[in-house]
Protein backbone atom coordinates (compact mmCIF):
# COMPACT_ATOMS: atom_id res chain seq x y z
CA UNK A 1 0.00 0.00 0.00
CA UNK A 2 1.57 3.18 -1.45
CA UNK A 3 1.41 5.88 1.74
CA UNK A 4 0.22 9.14 0.37
CA UNK A 5 1.24 12.77 2.26
CA UNK A 6 -1.19 15.32 3.32
CA UNK A 7 -0.85 18.74 2.16
CA UNK A 8 -3.32 20.41 4.23
CA UNK A 9 -1.13 18.67 7.25
CA UNK A 10 2.04 20.10 6.31
CA UNK A 11 0.39 23.09 5.92
CA UNK A 12 -0.75 22.96 9.16
CA UNK A 13 2.60 21.92 10.58
CA UNK A 14 4.65 24.49 8.37
CA UNK A 15 2.67 27.52 9.85
CA UNK A 16 3.24 26.57 13.19
CA UNK A 17 6.78 26.38 12.93
CA UNK A 18 7.43 29.75 10.86
CA UNK A 19 5.34 31.66 13.52
CA UNK A 20 6.48 29.98 16.23
CA UNK A 21 9.23 32.21 17.64
CA UNK A 22 7.32 35.79 16.65
CA UNK A 23 3.87 36.81 16.95
CA UNK A 24 3.77 38.98 14.31
CA UNK A 25 4.99 38.98 10.83
CA UNK A 26 5.47 41.80 7.82
CA UNK A 27 3.97 42.73 4.88
CA UNK A 28 5.57 44.76 1.83
CA UNK A 29 3.04 46.23 -0.67
CA UNK A 30 4.62 48.15 -3.81
CA UNK A 31 7.56 49.33 -2.02
CA UNK A 32 10.17 48.53 -5.30
CA UNK A 33 13.38 46.47 -4.78
CA UNK A 34 15.80 48.66 -2.44
CA UNK A 35 12.80 49.62 -0.02
CA UNK A 36 12.05 45.92 0.21
CA UNK A 37 15.03 45.06 1.02
CA UNK A 38 15.83 47.93 3.32
CA UNK A 39 12.37 46.78 4.95
CA UNK A 40 12.90 43.08 5.58
CA UNK A 41 16.05 43.70 7.30
CA UNK A 42 14.27 46.21 9.67
CA UNK A 43 12.10 43.53 10.31
CA UNK A 44 14.57 40.76 10.59
CA UNK A 45 17.11 43.10 12.70
CA UNK A 46 13.74 43.80 14.95
CA UNK A 47 13.07 39.73 15.61
CA UNK A 48 10.08 38.99 12.96
CA UNK A 49 11.54 36.25 11.29
CA UNK A 50 8.93 35.95 8.31
CA UNK A 51 8.31 38.83 5.30
CA UNK A 52 5.46 38.96 2.97
CA UNK A 53 6.12 40.78 -0.42
CA UNK A 54 3.00 40.64 -2.17
CA UNK A 55 2.44 40.57 -6.02
CA UNK A 56 0.68 43.23 -7.92
CA UNK A 57 3.04 44.16 -10.75
CA UNK A 58 6.36 42.95 -11.94
CA UNK A 59 8.57 45.11 -9.87
CA UNK A 60 6.83 43.13 -7.13
CA UNK A 61 8.60 39.97 -8.65
CA UNK A 62 11.34 42.00 -8.74
CA UNK A 63 11.50 42.59 -4.94
CA UNK A 64 10.03 39.18 -4.31
CA UNK A 65 13.49 37.28 -5.59
CA UNK A 66 15.62 40.17 -3.92
CA UNK A 67 13.80 39.64 -0.78
CA UNK A 68 14.03 35.43 -1.06
CA UNK A 69 17.58 35.97 -2.00
CA UNK A 70 18.80 37.82 1.43
CA UNK A 71 16.50 35.72 3.21
CA UNK A 72 17.86 32.44 2.43
CA UNK A 73 21.71 34.05 3.75
CA UNK A 74 19.75 34.44 6.82
CA UNK A 75 17.59 31.68 7.16
CA UNK A 76 14.36 33.55 6.78
CA UNK A 77 11.33 32.90 5.09
CA UNK A 78 9.39 34.79 2.80
CA UNK A 79 6.07 34.46 1.10
CA UNK A 80 4.35 35.95 -1.74
CA UNK A 81 0.76 38.16 -1.13
CA UNK A 82 -2.29 38.93 -2.77
CA UNK A 83 -2.16 35.59 -4.49
CA UNK A 84 -5.65 35.84 -6.58
CA UNK A 85 -4.79 33.90 -9.34
CA UNK A 86 -3.03 29.73 -9.94
CA UNK A 87 -1.18 31.81 -13.09
CA UNK A 88 0.84 33.81 -9.71
CA UNK A 89 1.68 30.63 -8.29
CA UNK A 90 4.39 29.52 -10.33
CA UNK A 91 5.93 33.07 -11.03
CA UNK A 92 5.74 33.20 -6.99
CA UNK A 93 7.57 29.65 -6.34
CA UNK A 94 9.95 30.60 -9.04
CA UNK A 95 10.96 33.93 -7.62
CA UNK A 96 11.56 32.06 -3.77
CA UNK A 97 8.20 32.51 -1.98
CA UNK A 98 7.94 29.41 0.96
CA UNK A 99 4.38 30.46 1.19
CA UNK A 100 1.04 32.32 -0.27
CA UNK A 101 -1.40 34.58 0.76
CA UNK A 102 -4.36 35.68 -0.51
CA UNK A 103 -6.82 38.60 0.32
CA UNK A 104 -9.58 36.18 -0.05
CA UNK A 105 -10.90 32.34 -0.49
CA UNK A 106 -10.88 30.99 -3.60
CA UNK A 107 -11.22 27.41 -3.16
CA UNK A 108 -9.54 26.93 -7.12
CA UNK A 109 -6.48 29.07 -5.46
CA UNK A 110 -6.21 26.59 -2.93
CA UNK A 111 -6.08 23.82 -4.45
CA UNK A 112 -3.90 24.99 -7.19
CA UNK A 113 -1.15 25.91 -4.02
CA UNK A 114 -1.90 22.38 -2.65
CA UNK A 115 -1.10 21.23 -6.35
CA UNK A 116 2.13 23.16 -6.43
CA UNK A 117 2.90 22.33 -2.83
CA UNK A 118 3.24 25.58 -1.57
CA UNK A 119 1.42 26.36 2.02
CA UNK A 120 -1.31 29.20 1.72
CA UNK A 121 -2.80 31.35 4.08
CA UNK A 122 -6.37 32.26 2.41
CA UNK A 123 -8.01 35.33 3.01
CA UNK A 124 -11.39 35.24 5.31
CA UNK A 125 -13.79 37.74 7.18
CA UNK A 126 -17.07 35.47 7.43
CA UNK A 127 -17.78 32.19 9.41
CA UNK A 128 -18.85 30.70 6.04
CA UNK A 129 -15.37 31.20 4.71
CA UNK A 130 -13.63 29.94 7.76
CA UNK A 131 -15.85 26.95 7.41
CA UNK A 132 -15.16 26.37 3.39
CA UNK A 133 -11.80 26.92 4.68
CA UNK A 134 -11.73 24.11 7.46
CA UNK A 135 -13.68 22.52 4.87
CA UNK A 136 -10.47 22.67 2.50
CA UNK A 137 -8.82 21.67 5.59
CA UNK A 138 -6.85 24.43 6.06
CA UNK A 139 -6.65 25.49 9.96
CA UNK A 140 -4.54 28.72 9.10
CA UNK A 141 -6.38 31.63 7.82
CA UNK A 142 -5.79 35.09 7.38
CA UNK A 143 -8.41 37.47 8.50
CA UNK A 144 -8.88 40.03 6.19
CA UNK A 145 -9.61 43.62 7.01
CA UNK A 146 -8.17 42.82 10.74
CA UNK A 147 -9.18 46.30 11.68
CA UNK A 148 -12.16 46.61 10.49
CA UNK A 149 -13.22 42.91 12.01
CA UNK A 150 -12.29 44.51 15.18
CA UNK A 151 -10.37 42.40 17.61
CA UNK A 152 -14.23 41.17 19.42
CA UNK A 153 -14.27 39.51 15.97
CA UNK A 154 -11.51 36.73 16.86
CA UNK A 155 -13.24 35.90 20.44
CA UNK A 156 -16.22 35.55 19.01
CA UNK A 157 -14.80 32.98 15.90
CA UNK A 158 -12.64 30.86 18.45
CA UNK A 159 -16.20 29.48 19.56
CA UNK A 160 -17.39 27.46 16.52
CA UNK A 161 -13.70 27.24 15.10
CA UNK A 162 -11.23 26.35 18.25
CA UNK A 163 -8.91 24.62 15.81
CA UNK A 164 -8.32 27.73 13.71
CA UNK A 165 -5.27 29.75 14.03
CA UNK A 166 -5.46 33.42 12.60
CA UNK A 167 -3.12 35.81 10.80
CA UNK A 168 -4.65 39.11 11.55
CA UNK A 169 -3.66 41.33 7.91
CA UNK A 170 -5.30 44.97 7.34
CA UNK A 171 -4.54 48.27 9.64
CA UNK A 172 -2.93 46.89 12.17
CA UNK A 173 0.40 48.40 13.95
CA UNK A 174 2.15 48.68 16.86
CA UNK A 175 -0.84 51.19 18.64
CA UNK A 176 -3.41 48.00 18.41
CA UNK A 177 -1.68 45.11 17.14
CA UNK A 178 -1.39 43.95 21.23
CA UNK A 179 -5.64 44.62 21.16
CA UNK A 180 -5.67 41.13 18.68
CA UNK A 181 -3.18 39.46 19.85
CA UNK A 182 -4.83 39.10 23.55
CA UNK A 183 -8.28 38.41 21.56
CA UNK A 184 -6.28 35.05 20.73
CA UNK A 185 -4.66 35.92 17.07
CA UNK A 186 -1.69 33.92 16.75
CA UNK A 187 0.05 36.36 14.41
CA UNK A 188 -0.56 40.14 13.76
CA UNK A 189 0.70 41.41 10.19
CA UNK A 190 2.15 44.69 10.24
CA UNK A 191 3.46 47.08 7.30
CA UNK A 192 4.04 51.24 7.51
CA UNK A 193 5.03 50.67 11.26
CA UNK A 194 8.34 49.34 9.67
CA UNK A 195 9.15 52.85 8.73
CA UNK A 196 7.90 54.67 12.18
CA UNK A 197 10.80 55.23 14.38
CA UNK A 198 8.33 55.71 17.29
CA UNK A 199 6.45 52.55 16.55
CA UNK A 200 9.73 50.17 16.38
CA UNK A 201 10.49 50.25 20.31
CA UNK A 202 6.56 49.61 20.87
CA UNK A 203 7.05 46.43 18.25
CA UNK A 204 10.23 45.21 20.00
CA UNK A 205 8.32 44.88 23.13
CA UNK A 206 5.39 42.99 21.63
CA UNK A 207 7.96 40.38 20.45
CA UNK A 208 9.81 40.32 23.54
CA UNK A 209 5.96 39.65 25.29
CA UNK A 210 5.61 36.75 23.13
CA UNK A 211 8.71 35.29 23.16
Amino acid sequence: MTETTDPTADTATFFAETFATAPLMAILRGTGVERAVTLATTAWDLGIDSVEVTLQSDEDLLALRAVARLAEERGKIVGAGTIVSARQIPLAVAAGARYLVSPGLDPRVVLAAQEHGIPMLPGVSTPSEVQIACGLGLTWMKAFPAAWLGADWFRHIRGPFPQVRFVATGGLDATNAGQFLDAGVRVVAVGSALEDPRQLAQLAGLLTAGA
